[in-house]
This record gives C-alpha cells, sequence and structure tokens, in this order.
C-alpha cells in the first residue's frame, strides 16, 4: 500500500534516527510486543476491578493458597491464580467516619491523598491476612479473613481495626517497606502526619512494640524499598529482619553538601532493646552501604546511588542467597540504570568487621580502633551469648556500654561490593526508567542463567540475560523480549514471580497483569530462529521450539545456545532446508513509475542488520540495494520515494544476526510505466466486463483495494473519485439493463470509493496507529 504523507514522514524519521542501514546491538530488545500481541496470544491477562482503575498499592502473592491479594484504594481485592481472573472477590474499606472531612481540612487533596489507600498486605495466620491503610491521613490496621487451602473468602474483621500508626504511612506514595515475623509485623516508615520522623518499628505481637533510637539519628531521610527475615544460620535465635533503603546524609569526607547512598540495614528478631540504656528501642540495629559502581581509568568510579528495588533470589540447599538490587543515577549528567548482585556471605562478613568512626562532624570516616565490648554490639542473643559464665541470653541483660556502644556506632566501615566488583547490568540513555526487580534461576542445555525481568515507568517489562564472558568480570548484555503489560503508558509498581506457574504478576496504579515467562512458539517455527532467540526456557525439540525441560542427559535432537545463539552450528541440516525454502518464488508486487513505493520487511529480531538485495532482468546475479535520497531504507522496509522503470527485478530483504543470514521476504517488483496508468484512466470499460486492473487478481478482497492504491499513487489520490465514476458509477443505463440485478462491481466500486475517502480523511495519528 502507498503510504500517506505522515507515513512516509515518519518512515524519513525512522530512517534519519538509524543512520539508513541499521545494525542494533544486543541492548536493544531482540522482540517487542504489543499490548494487544500478547492478549491475542493469551500471554497476558490484565484485571482493572470493577472500576476499571484500582489504584494498587500493594500486592501479596500467596503460592500455599493460590491467591494474589491486592491493595487499592478503599478496597482489598482476592484473585485466584487460574488461567483466567475468575470470580474475583472485594471487600470495601473506606476511611473510617469523619476521618476524609478532617483531611481535607488539614489542607490535603481530596481526590488524591483523603482516601484509604491500603499499603498493607502480611500474613497474619492461617486464616488471616493483616491489612493496613493510609485512612486519609490516619492509619488504621484490621485483619483480613482469607480461609483456608481450596476456600475463596475475604471477609473484613470490623472488630479487629485499630491504629495503624507506625505500621502504615500516613502518605499514599512514601517510600514504605515491611514483612511479617511470627505475627509481628517490621515495617521501614516515616511515622508522623508531616513525613519527618523516619523509624524502623515492630508491633502487633504480645511483646512490647519497639522502635529506632529518634535521639540517635541512625537514619537521614530514608527511603525503603524492601524488609525481608533472613537466616544467618541454624540457629532461629540468630535470624534477623534486613531493610534495604537509600539515605541522605552528610559528605563523608567532611565537606559540604549531602550525598544519596543505599544501605542494607538489620535488627535480630529477639530484640528485646535495654534495661536502662535504649528502653523499647533497638538494640541490634546495624547498617552498611551498598556500593555499585563501575570503575573506570585512574581508580574514578562510575556511581550508581540510587536504590530502587531488590529481588531475594533464594538458593537450593547448600548455596548462599544472592541478593539483586536495582540501582539508578542521581548525577544531573546523564541517566543511567545498574543491577548489581551481592552474595549474603559477603553481607555477613562486612557486619563482622569493624566499625565506622567518626571524631567529629567535620572528620572523615575511619575504623574503629578502640576496644569492642562483649557481646560484640549488634550480634542476638543466642546459644554463642547465654554460654555459662555469661548471662547474656536477652538483650536487656545487656551490659550499658555494649548498648552505648551501639548506640554511637550503628554503621560498619566496610562497604557491602557486588559479586565480581562491578554490576552484571548497566543501561544508560534509555527512553524510560526502570523501577522493579525479579529473576528465575533458569537451567539451560549449556548451563544456568539468570533471567532477569525489569519493569519500566512505561507500563512495559524487559526480559534480560546477563552473561558473564570466560574469565572476565564484564557481562554481555541480552535483551530478549520487551513485553507492553499495559495499553496506557503507567509506571510499573509492583512485581511478583511464581516459578512453580512460571507467571509474573505485573502491578501498576491502574491493576495487575498475570504475564507468562514465555512462550517459545514467538521466536518462530524454524531452528535457527529458536537458537537465535538465546531464550534459556526454549529450545528446538525437533519439530518446534518448545519449553526446555531439564533431562538426565543431553538428547540429541535438542538445540541450544544461549551463550552464542550460533544456529549454524545448532540447525546446520535445517538451515539448508530453510534457505531453500527462503528461495521460492518471490510475491509479485506492483509500482507506477514516478510515484512512490514501499517494500516491507519485517524481521522478528530487533538486534538483526537488514540488507537488500535485488536480481535485475537479465543481470548475471543479486547486488546489493545501493540507498542514497531516492531509495531510503527504514525499520520497516524499501521506500522508493520516485519509481524508476530501471528499479524492477527481484528484491530480497535478508538478515545478519550472529553471521547468520536468512530470507526474510522475496518480492518481485514490476514497474507500470505512466503512459499505461494514463490509459487505464482514460479507458471505458464495456458493461460486460469488469475494470482493468493492470494484471492484478480479480476477486474483489481487502489486498485489492491496496493494491489499486499502489497502482494510482499518492499523488493521484483526487482522480480516484473521476476513476469510480467511470469505472462503476457514472451509466445509469446499467443499473436499468441489470432491471434490478447488481452489477458484480458496482458494490466494490462504492466500496473502494468510501475507504479512498476515508484513507484522506484520517488524521496523522490515526494513520500512525495503523
Amino acid at each position: 500500500m502507498v503510504p500517506s504523507a505522515w507515513a512516509i514522514c515518519c518512515l524519513l524519521g525512522g530512517l534519519l534516527l538509524h543512520g539508513g542501514s541499521p545494525s542494533p546491538g544486543p541492548s536493544v530488545p531482540r522482540l517487542r510486543l504489543s499490548y494487544r500481541d500478547l492478549l491475542s496470544a493469551n500471554r497476558s491477562a490484565v484485571f482493572l476491578g470493577p472500576r476499571g482503575s484500582l489504584d494498587l498499592r500493594a500486592m501479596y502473592l500467596d503460592e500455599y493458597r493460590e491467591r494474589l491479594f491486592l491493595g487499592g484504594r478503599d478496597a482489598i481485592y482476592s484473585l485466584r491464580l487460574d488461567q483466567s481472573w475468575p470470580d474475583p472477590r472485594e471487600v470495601q474499606w473506606p476511611p473510617q467516619p469523619g476521618q476524609k472531612e478532617e483531611c481535607v481540612r488539614k489542607g490535603r487533596d481530596p481526590l488524591v491523598e483523603c482516601a484509604n489507600f491500603v499499603r498493607v498486605l502480611q500474613p497474619h495466620n492461617r486464616t488471616h491476612l493483616l491489612a493496613c491503610g493510609t485512612g486519609a491521613f490516619q492509619p488504621i490496621c484490621a485483619l483480613i479473613t482469607v480461609g483456608h487451602r481450596g476456600e475463596h473468602v475475604l471477609h473484613l474483621e470490623p472488630s479487629s481495626v485499630e491504629s495503624g500508626r507506625g505500621r502504615c504511612p500516613h502518605e499514599p506514595s512514601s517510600p514504605f517497606a515491611s514483612t511479617s515475623v511470627g505475627g509481628e509485623l517490621y515495617t521501614g516508615l516515616t511515622a508522623d502526619f508531616l513525613g519527618r520522623e523516619a523509624m524502623i518499628f515492630r508491633s502487633g505481637g504480645p511483646r512490647p512494640a519497639l522502635r529506632s533510637d529518634s535521639d540517635q539519628n541512625l537514619l537521614h531521610d530514608p527511603r525503603f524499598v524492601m524488609a525481608a527475615r533472613i537466616a544467618d544460620n541454624s540457629d532461629q535465635d540468630d535470624d534477623k529482619v534486613y531493610f534495604f533503603f537509600s539515605e541522605t546524609v552528610p559528605s563523608p569526607d567532611g565537606g559540604p553538601g549531602r550525598v544519596t547512598v543505599s544501605r542494607v540495614g538489620r535488627v535480630c528478631v529477639n530484640d528485646l532493646g535495654g534495661q536502662r540504656v535504649l528502653v523499647s528501642k533497638w538494640s541490634t540495629f546495624l547498617k552498611a552501604r551498598l556500593v555499585c559502581s563501575v570503575p573506570g581509568p585512574g581508580g574514578a568510579e562510575t556511581h550508581f546511588d540510587q536504590l530502587e528495588d531488590v529481588f531475594l533470589l533464594w538458593p537450593s540447599s547448600g548455596k548462599t542467597l544472592e541478593v539483586y538490587a536495582l540501582f539508578s543515577t542521581v548525577s544531573a549528567v546523564f541517566q543511567g540504570f545498574a543491577v548489581c548482585v551481592y552474595h549474603m556471605e559477603d553481607i555477613w562478613e562486612v557486619f563482622k568487621g569493624p566499625f565506622a568512626h567518626q571524631d567529629g562532624p567535620q572528620h572523615q570516616w575511619g575504623p574503629y580502633g578502640g576496644k569492642v565490648p562483649f557481646p560484640r554490639p549488634g550480634v542476638c542473643p543466642s546459644k554463642m551469648t547465654a554460654q555459662p559464665g555469661r548471662p547474656f541470653g536477652s538483650t536487656k541483660n545487656y551490659r550499658d556500654e555494649v548498648l552505648q556502644f551501639a548506640r554511637a556506632h550503628p554503621l560498619m566501615f566496610w562497604p557491602v561490593r557486588p559479586r565480581l566488583g562491578r554490576p552484571v547490568l548497566v543501561k544508560t540513555h534509555l527512553a524510560q526508567q526502570l523501577h522493579q526487580i525479579v529473576v528465575d534461576r533458569v537451567e539451560a542445555e549449556d548451563g544456568t542463567y539468570d533471567v532477569i525481568f525489569l519493569g519500566t515507568d512505561s507500563g512495559s517489562v524487559l526480559k534480560v540475560i546477563a552473561l558473564q564472558g570466560g574469565g572476565s568480570t564484564e557481562s554481555e548484555e541480552v535483551v530478549l523480549e520487551e513485553l507492553q503489560v499495559f495499553k496506557v503508558p503507567t509506571p510499573i509498581t509492583e512485581m511478583e514471580i511464581s516459578v512453580k506457574r512460571q507467571t509474573l504478576y505485573v502491578g501498576s496504579r491502574l491493576g495487575v497483569a498475570r504475564l507468562r515467562l514465555h512462550q517459545c512458539e514467538t521466536y518462530g517455527s524454524a531452528c535457527a530462529e529458536c537458537c537465535l532467540a538465546r531464550d534459556p526456557y526454549c529450545a528446538w525439540d525437533g519439530a518446534s521450539c518448545a519449553r526446555y525441560r531439564p533431562g538426565p542427559g543431553k538428547r540429541r535432537f535438542r538445540r541450544q545456545d544461549i551463550r552464542h545463539g550460533n544456529p549454524a552450528l545448532q540447525c546446520l541440516a535445517e538451515s539448508q532446508e530453510e534457505e531453500a525454502a527462503g528461495s521460492a518464488a518471490a510475491t509479485k508486487v506492483y509500482g507506477t513509475e514516478h510515484n512512490s513505493t514501499f517494500l516491507e520487511c519485517l524481521p522478528k529480531s530487533s538486534q538483526a542488520a537488514v540488507h537488500w538485495f535485488v536480481q535485475r532482468p537479465g543481470g548475471q546475479g543479486p547486488d546489493q540495494v545501493k540507498t542514497d535520497e531516492r531509495v531510503l531504507q527504514t525499520e520497516q522496509g524499501l521506500l522508493f520515494r520516485r519509481l524508476s522503470h530501471l528499479d524492477a527485478g527481484i528484491y530480497t530483504c535478508k538478515t545478519l544476526e550472529h553471521g547468520f543470514s536468512q530470507t526474510v521476504v522475496r518480492l518481485a517488483l514490476e514497474v507500470i510505466a505512466a503512459s499505461q496508468l494514463h490509459s487505464l484512466f482514460l479507458r471505458e470499460p464495456r458493461p460486460e466486463e469488469p475494470p482493468a486492473r493492470g494484471g492484478l487478481a480479480s476477486t474483489p478482497s481487502k489486498a485489492w483495494y491496496k493494491d489499486i492504491l499502489q497502482l494510482i499513487g499518492f499523488a493521484n489520490l483526487p482522480r480516484v473519485d473521476e476513476y469510480c465514476e467511470r469505472v462503476w458509477c457514472s451509466s445509469r443505463s446499467r443499473g436499468k439493463q441489470a432491471k434490478g440485478k447488481s452489477w458484480p462491481g458496482l458494490e466494490l466500486g462504492k466500496k473502494v470509493k468510501s475507504r479512498v475517502q476515508a484513507e484522506r480523511n484520517r488524521t496523522p495519528r490515526e494513520v500512525e496507529a495503523s
């Protein structure tokens, strides 16, 4: 079809952007799937709630009950983890009487802030969840009955409603993290109305509540990201809750200004506070810096200091937990994101190392060189501290000097550095921002790979793997897919993964989507396409690209090459058959002299370099198409701005990816002389014959309509009315002669005329969308 003026402009813009000969790298998503693509392939399903938007603030995946719980504006939802979203449950939970009016009187926005935004959904016992909401700036909590496994019930217990201060922030969007341990809730938040009192708080159990010491100034404008219970060893008394956050602190070298740093902090689960010092305050809190930087020349480093999200990759038995952290820059020079991976063993070693010490506000930090009291500040009361002659079975038994030291030295001197000393993934100059991360460890034919899913601010998910080179600390980034999960661009705020169901649950303010981690058939029906995809989930099984399932020993017919993506080695016999199929007869297309013509070529891979070849009539062999101001190569194909009769020939579009070439499309372009087109307009067809179509197929169809527009050309669109009238609509005698019977071309002529008129009236936005 001849493109409209707006479409041509878009094509030219794409050409200017990509320099005329696209050669994208692996950082470009190999496959882009739109919102409609995902829905039509049954790879995604979206739940927006009964009112078209959830205003989602919390999400809890309960795989034991096979439920997904959602916290939104004035409501809680329960969805079953089935293939679709059947029979959702909803509990309305608006602010208590008078709370909304008081919120408005205090100057808050009645539409954006004065509602009950549910921000806490945590397990409480075998049949209940703990839910907390902002309560129109008066936080409230309640127990939610969710039933046993196999039941699908959702009820709010009115008698359980109580104040949520310290357990839920006042503001709907304030940074916040929480986790539940043994019925007690651990939270990192700002607990006051003005958002200034930052603390780590424990509440809800039989023990007295515990909080950070405000006089201690432990936290500096923190931005909490995640909290989780992590066992250091087999002794449960030594378990701790770890908090991941960023904070803005005075310059560490004693200079002026403030800097953003990222932290990992921890408290003991069995912390009870002190007896005389730190009463009802944390006595075991410690924190350390998380460093994520790219080494540069001369020892300089590019730091990614703002912590965006954290994912804990729990290991199989005998291996250490790995912490995947997503960072962004706070630099005004450039925008960038990085993913760093930390071993939990390295974090433990830092907390066993020296404490940081500063002699004064203007002095630099250094390691503490004095004597450290016993029990070591920050350790939990356990078998190690409660030895005979050492009655330290509780933090209330700790000596005052231990608690005073912990109060004065909460920071560790050594930072926590990532595995291999650098990020596994760095992305700069992105069109979108990255907010969320989850990871799945996948066993493939040639090794084990961590597949990283990144949630963006445009409603899409990037599926990425980072390949480590042999003996090298640098990694190769391969972006497998970009999946547009939400139709409307909206920041992704929540992501949970179910390895058991091979499903990703993606949340935004609008709603939640269920997304399958893989759909191997999307890559194509050929061995080479499956191999080039480099997706650890997929392999060629001899007949199709299908889910790879590890087995006891290698099977010869399974073809997969994640590290190199080399189909020449994996798919030799199949590749020869595919290339022979690609050399089949070319599809015939038409163009008219002096008009624009477009040859479409849409390779599945955005990482492939596209090359055009032409076999001219009488020529000895195919030549590569030379582009200039008249012939342009764009992302969508080859655009002839002004066609010449010398352009006739067989055009082959080939892609080159990882050294492997394959044919995408072969088109036989026939050029119709301008004089022949002129006679087509002037000729008056006889009533008994169909209109002349320049050798086109005679079956009326949508494809024929496209061909007639291509023949006529954009420059001749104003003459379409005249043409339709002369060919089909002008003779009154035809209708009379037919005596009530419709001549076969009459209705088609009316349709063509109507379609052409609609084509003219389309706005540039509509043209671009099509």
